[in-house]
């Protein structure tokens, strides 16, 4: 299973939000470069990066940070917020990301979202899935929709998406353990490549996931709250 690690991004630096409420902002570096070179010196090799001012404002707005540490690592990236063109995804490619996460557009604008899975290929696209009571949200988590969850995610398999990531937004920032039987629920539907996001707090639920069939899994908070360190998930690389 994949470690990945989370940074969040709004204004360029490293934060972390609750259930993604931007009112609950709270940095924990100016400099995402110096976390991302502490996460690549523990062994990991997959970063998790999310412009947030660009989900909320529906355009990629933290590129500088993309291409910062692309340049000055070797971790494997994937960026997600607010991709919104084709040109947009060629942009974050060609500043270094390995792969990119889409939600909004798949819901907003499927066209677009299976145009850019044509033209390049399923290794690079993420499906982003994202809930609370089971329906999809986008922009940020600022939007609703109709869709429910896993039928959302089998149509899209169903299509052609290899993986998707699934943040239960209710689980996200608190600490308290992830959806894991949602994403039971999930695997048992349909047979894809999940990465699990939202609610990591221990070693523990990192092993649930694993066990729950999730090919990789994102942590965030409980690294820069100490709950877990980057030495141990280093270990688990």
């Amino acid at each position: 299973m994949r470690i990945i690690v989370a940074i969040d991004i709004i204004g360029g630096k490293c934060v972390r939000l609750t259930r993604g409420d931007f009112n609950t902002k709270k940095v924990y570096n100016e400099d995402p470069l110096e976390i991302a070179l502490k996460i690549e010196n523990n062994g990991i090799k997959y970063l998790h990066l999310v412009d947030l001012d660009g989900a909320k404002n529906k355009k990629v707005e933290n590129i500088k940070v993309l291409e910062k540490i692309a340049w000055k690592t070797k971790l494997k990236i994937d960026f997600g917020g607010g991709l919104r063109s084709y040109e947009d995804i060629i942009t974050v490619v060609n500043a270094g990301a390995r792969q990119v996460t889409l939600g909004s557009i798949a819901v907003t604008d499927p066209n677009l979202f299976f145009e850019c899975l044509t033209r390049l290929g399923q290794e690079k696209l993420i499906l982003g899935a994202d809930c609370i009571d089971r329906k999809v949200l986008t922009g940020g988590w600022l939007e609703s929709s109709d869709k429910e969850i896993i039928s959302f995610i089998t149509d899209y398999k169903s299509k052609g998406v290899k993986y998707t990531i699934c943040t239960d937004i209710k689980k996200d920032g608190m600490l308290k353990g992830p959806a894991t039987a949602l994403y039971r629920e999930i695997l048992g539907a349909v047979k894809i490549k999940l990465i699990a996001s939202g609610g990591i707090s221990s070693i523990k639920d990192i092993e649930d996931v694993r066990e729950a069939g999730c090919e990789g899994v994102i942590i965030g908070k409980a690294v820069y709250e100490g709950k877990i360190t980057l030495n141990d998930l280093g270990k688990l690389c």
